[in-house]
């Protein structure tokens, strides 16, 4: 179980917490690198003006300085100032713009690093996090297919993972936006960020914003609710929305575009995707596709996966870079896997073999046995001192080392499993431990 991080917002794991976020990083990996997307990492730090140009998140933005400047300094104002990044997204922006002439377009990219927030923690959210993204991104125009195979490919991804049924819910801002224009109400990006308390705050609440903020008439706002009260799990949503009687062309784009992803969804990955008109996503710079994803039963955590589509993100002179992406919130992952016990490791170190010794005499010889395990892929340790072999047995059960390796005076060998207590003669240049035993693997609680 994790424990409690001594710098709030923090998290640090213990060794054997470290193997399963390891085991979930591998795994994405592994996924990612299936589908062809190239691993890229980008600096921590941004400028202020690059971080704050697209969306309303300054007060999550950590600022850089030295301890020798002037507390009173308005370096926080200065947009060529330092902070460190918020998310993956921006930075990734910039990359692209910088390095365009290097890249092959549609260019697709995983990205696992870390990230930082000044945000309040609790569960689920911390100050310091990793994420692990994916894009595509294209030149001048992207094919709305990205967006179907990046739903498809995260849906394989989180399959993978030692973690409880989730849902992608996905809904499009073209949709969203043109319904809004549909029925009269022209601030659709207020529009949309009203709706995207709903689940905080509730429909009364939105109702309410809707019409002391924006200036919408009741029916205004009744209609903004109702299409956002539509979740289907295949295509049906497209009856739904246009029985609400709007016709708008952006709308009908809207609509066309999510079909494709929902369609494609059902065939390939059932039961996994829903289309959620009430997803509206914080952040300015989405334009259609947007995603946001939760474990089944574990609604309270927030999303764990979250993105979209953005035209406009990154530019460079009239040469637009149009991508598709998303982001796993890895740390909110692994806190909760740890948190409900829902995985663990089969043992708390990778080490499977531990060499113990005679004498000090035998210290060479027993690196040569390591080495000769560890040529094969069997990771092994030595121990430090030519204890009595009960201590240096103990040492292994403590450090949750599986085997034991003997060697006697005469250079006979035997290994010892000291879960079972068997015991039998072994060959240092051809003995292997079991599948099972050789690597630590993360297994789901039954």
């Amino acid at each position: 179980m994790a424990r409690t991080a001594s710098l709030s917002g923090f998290p640090e794991w213990l060794p054997e917490e470290r193997l399963v976020e390891l085991h979930v990083l591998d795994t994405l990996r592994r996924t990612f690198e299936l589908h062809g997307f190239s691993s890229i990492e980008t600096r921590a730090v941004e400028t202020v003006g690059q971080l704050l140009r697209k969306g309303e998140i300054d007060k999550e933005v950590y600022g850089l300085s030295r301890l020798q400047d002037d507390e009173d300094s308005a370096a926080k104002f200065d947009p060529h100032a330092l902070a460190l990044h918020f998310d993956l997204t921006v930075p990734f922006a910039r990359y692209v713009v910088e390095n365009a002439g290097y890249l092959a377009f549609p260019f697709r990219r995983y990205q696992i690093q870390k990230v930082w927030r000044g945000e309040r923690p609790q569960e689920g959210r911390a100050r310091e996090f990793t994420q692990a993204d994916i894009d595509v991104v294209g030149d001048g125009e992207l094919p709305f297919r990205y967006d179907v195979e990046i739903a498809l490919v995260i849906a394989e991804a989180l399959n993978a993972l030692p973690i409880p049924d989730f849902l992608l819910r996905i809904n499009n801002r073209k949709l969203a936006e043109g319904f809004y224009t549909g029925i009269g109400l022209t601030d659709t990006a207020g529009v949309l960020r009203s709706i995207d308390k709903l689940e905080k705050v509730g429909p009364a609440k939105v109702a309410e914003l809707l019409k002391e903020e924006l200036g919408a008439t009741d029916d205004q706002a009744q209609a903004a609710l109702k299409l956002a009260g539509i979740r289907t799990k295949d295509t049906s949503f497209v009856e739904q929305v246009r029985a609400l009687g709007v016709t708008n062309e952006l709308l009908e784009e809207g609509l066309n575009e999510l079909e494709q992803v929902i369609a494609a969804a059902v065939q390939h990955a059932p039961g996994r995707v829903v289309a959620d008109l009430s997803i509206a996503r914080g952040l300015d710079y989405y334009t259609g596709t947007v995603v946001e994803t939760v474990l089944v039963g574990h609604e309270q955590l927030g999303s764990i996966c979250s993105g979209g589509r953005y035209d406009a993100l990154a530019s460079k002179g009239n040469r637009k870079f149009p991508g598709v992406g998303l982001s796993i919130g890895v740390t909110r992952l692994v806190s909760r896997i740890l948190s409900q016990d829902l995985a663990k490791a089969t043992r708390s170190v990778p080490t499977a073999v531990l060499v113990t010794l005679n004498n000090d005499d035998s210290w060479a010889a027993a690196q040569d046995v390591a080495a000769q395990l560890r040529s094969r892929g069997i990771a092994t340790e030595v121990a430090a001192k030519a204890e009595k072999f009960g201590k240096q047995i103990k040492f292994a059960d403590r450090r949750g080392i599986p085997f034991v390796w003997f060697t006697d005076d005469d250079g006979k060998h035997q290994v010892k499993d000291i879960r079972t207590g068997e015991q039998y003669d072994a060959d240092p240049a051809s003995w292997t431990p079991s599948k099972e035993d050789l690597h630590v693997r993360v297994i789901a609680a039954s």
